[in-house]
């Protein structure tokens, strides 16, 4: 239990590594902080710094997310596993490296759950992809993204573990949505391609 539970830290942890802002300083010398939508994700990188810098931070996330859940699973099966992807969402979104002000967890969430339900996330990608081109608003494919994956765990027959976790991540990012979701509601969003009001 101890191992187990010192995985979990270890993939908070991992998590928990601010690879939007390491990138955007080597790349741009800027605090993303302080820039766009003042967000450490992929999506204010692209905007801010730039494509490579975006695609750079994008793959950072995701080899975060599997390593983080990876880490938390080595010493236990699927339950373990289902932990270690909410605890590596959880460093992304509030790591301790930055007094807990983290990114929004979708592209941590696409590792940790390449890591626990492969099979579950072409669906989920697939949800993304066709969201992102009909409208263009990152947010809005997030959302519906990870209720997408929620739903494909289920009808393929996932643990009920893997489920679980991928219900409660899907809670934590729709969560951290929060803003986007009302500026959603007023029409305000940027959509993708658009640059953002400096923060």
């Amino acid at each position: 239990m101890a191992l187990s539970l010192a995985g979990l830290l270890a993939a908070y942890l991992i998590g928990a590594i601010p690879v939007g802002m390491l990138v955007a300083r080597l790349a741009g010398g800027v605090d993303i902080r302080r820039h766009g939508s003042g967000n450490i994700g992929a999506t204010n990188v692209l905007r801010t710094v730039g494509p490579a810098a975006g695609v750079i931070t994008l793959l950072g996330d995701v080899v975060k997310g599997f390593l983080a859940t990876s880490a938390a699973g080595a010493l236990g099966g699927e339950t373990w596993l289902g932990a270690g992807a909410v605890a590596a969402v959880v460093g992304n979104c509030w790591p301790v490296f930055l007094r807990f002000r983290g990114g929004k967890g979708m592209a941590t969430a696409l590792g940790a759950f390449l890591r626990v339900a492969p099979l579950a996330v072409l669906p989920a990608a697939l949800v993304w992809v066709l969201v992102v081109a009909l409208t263009r608003y990152v947010s809005l494919a997030s959302i519906l993204g990870c209720l997408g994956f929620v739903a494909a765990a289920w009808a393929l027959g996932a643990a009920r573990p893997v489920v679980v976790s991928a219900a409660m991540v899907a809670l934590i990012i729709i969560w951290r949505h929060q803003q986007n979701i009302q500026r959603l509601r007023a029409g305000t969003e940027s959509r993708l391609g658009q640059r953002v009001k400096t923060a």
